[in-house]
């Protein structure tokens, strides 16, 4: 009976929470009243390891799990662990004497209750024993409360009009994801566990016997220096404007999706920030299918060529490809549309076109440190999914006003672009050529310069560009 009674009780408080009783009345307005998630014990025995050996091994322990003066729901702890973080960084040991002395000097003594409550914090606990269960319980309510702030946020702006909902369906993802984002530290391993997984990634390559180990970029050239594109990688292809870039990366994104063997096909999303996915579709369609993009425009196509874009249609509507065309995208918006469809389809690669188009999450700041949150955001994208990520970039001008090759260091705007990539290549026509022989041929041919990768050699791959057909080709030494 006590049950049913106390049932009833809490669906009584339940409903309440939900409805509000009064017009004007917000309906979380119970939430915010009620004392947040804490744990002071917690707090004090978190304090008091630190205070008992010296601060560094606790210390240490603390800064891994990401403990900060915010994981503390009381003021005097957060000003004492903001302390002990300023000594640890110094390198000051950490005990009741330093303590009181550091909080004295800044005037911050009286404000956490004196020496007597450092006294109290040290007599809390006798060995350090159980410090990894106190960063968890400190750790996880922090998490709590700052899920409560977020819903609680969120409920006042659903109540007031919304003129985009997509985006701010967007931002509530982003700042839930932020919640959890460092909740799980990577940890160091042992050599054991890292030899294991090498020597698997050893027996893979030798069964193999020369097969690709990543995801093949479609040209064979490319593929035998690169052994394709490989998981947790960040894969540059940089140009100066109208070299192609866009038709590369559709010829990967092709190559990928509708690969031979249906089982080796890879579900790939293709972020388009300049180019609709009408245009993109077409041109996948006409290379394909080897159609003259200027013939379909002008109306003009035989029967043959008709009969193998239906075909071609067919193929690629059946393709894993996913197109976002959205005009303007932040790094934290991709990466959430990107998780989110990575859950569904279980995606093998993301492509960007291309990364100066990426909105910046603080327009204050220089575009410089922009392109460098993006660029970090973007690698964090590959490790965060397990999957190879080809961003699309701009060369500055300097090549061209010197008449050079292109280089690491045309990478436009950012140094933080070369230091973040694994992969970085290079997109020139090559040095040769001839402009009047290309336009005669309607062939033309590029260095596709391997500038830097961490896990193989650099060097230069020759490919085609058929213009006709807006289509990279591996180059046989046949023009015709």
């Amino acid at each position: 009976m006590a049950n049913a009674t106390l049932s009833r009780t809490h669906i009584k408080k339940t409903q309440d929470t939900a409805f509000p009783k009064k017009e004007g009345v917000s309906s979380h307005s119970s939430v915010t009243t009620r004392i947040p998630p804490h744990n002071m014990d917690a707090e004090q025995a978190l304090l008091a390891c630190c205070l008992l050996e010296g601060g560094q091994e606790s210390m240490t322990a603390c800064i891994e799990a990401k403990i900060d003066t915010h994981c503390f729901f009381k003021p005097a702890h957060q000003v004492i662990f903001q302390t002990f973080l300023e000594l640890y960084s110094k390198g000051t040991p950490i005990d009741e004497i330093i303590i009181c002395d550091a909080l004295k000097n800044k005037g911050r003594l009286e404000e956490i209750g004196n020496i007597a409550y450092i006294h109290e914090i040290t007599n809390r606990i006798d060995t350090t024993a159980h410090l990894p269960f106190y960063i968890e319980r400190v750790r996880d309510l922090s998490l709590l409360r700052k899920l409560i702030a977020t819903s609680v946020r969120t409920i006042e702006q659903a109540y007031q009009e919304q003129d985009d909902l997509k985006h701010f369906l967007e931002q509530v993802e982003q700042d839930i994801f932020k919640i959890s984002e460092n909740r799980i530290t990577d940890a160091a391993k042992p050599i054991r566990v890292s030899i294991d997984n090498a020597v698997k990634l050893i027996q893979n390559l030798m069964h193999r016997k020369g097969e690709l180990s990543g995801v093949s970029c479609g040209f064979l050239d490319l593929d035998k220096m690169t052994f394709g594109l490989h998981p947790q990688e960040m894969i540059v292809v940089a140009a100066r404007p109208s070299m192609g870039k866009t038709s590369l990366a559709l010829n990967i994104a092709e190559a990928a999706v509708l690969h031979r063997d249906p089982t080796k096909r890879v579900p790939t999303l293709f972020f388009s920030l300049e180019m609709s996915s009408e245009q993109l579709a077409m041109r996948l369609l006409c290379g394909r299918a080897r159609v003259d993009m200027q013939k379909l425009k002008d109306g003009f196509l035989d029967r043959e060529p008709q009969s193998e874009l239906a075909r071609v249609s067919k193929e690629l509507r059946e393709a894993p490809l996913w197109i976002d065309d959205a005009a303007q995208a932040s790094i934290l918006e991709m990466r959430a549309k990107a998780r989110r469809l990575h859950s569904q389809k279980h995606l093998g690669l993301i492509i960007i076109d291309y990364l100066q188009l990426v909105s910046g999450t603080d327009t204050r700041i220089q575009r410089e440190q922009q392109i460098a949150e993006i660029s970090r955001g973007i690698k964090a994208m590959s490790k965060e999914l397990n999957l190879p990520v080809v961003v699309l970039s701009q060369l500055n001008r300097e090549s061209e006003k010197e008449k050079r090759q292109p280089k690491l260091s045309d990478l436009r705007e950012s140094g933080s672009i070369e230091q973040d990539a694994d992969l970085v290549l290079l997109l020139a026509k090559k040095k040769d050529s001839n402009d009047e022989e290309d336009m005669n041929s309607g062939v033309v041919l590029c260095d596709l310069i391997i500038a830097k990768q961490r896990n193989g050699p650099i060097g230069i791959v020759t490919l085609a560009f058929n213009r006709k057909l807006t289509r990279f080709e591996n180059y046989t030494g046949d023009i015709e």
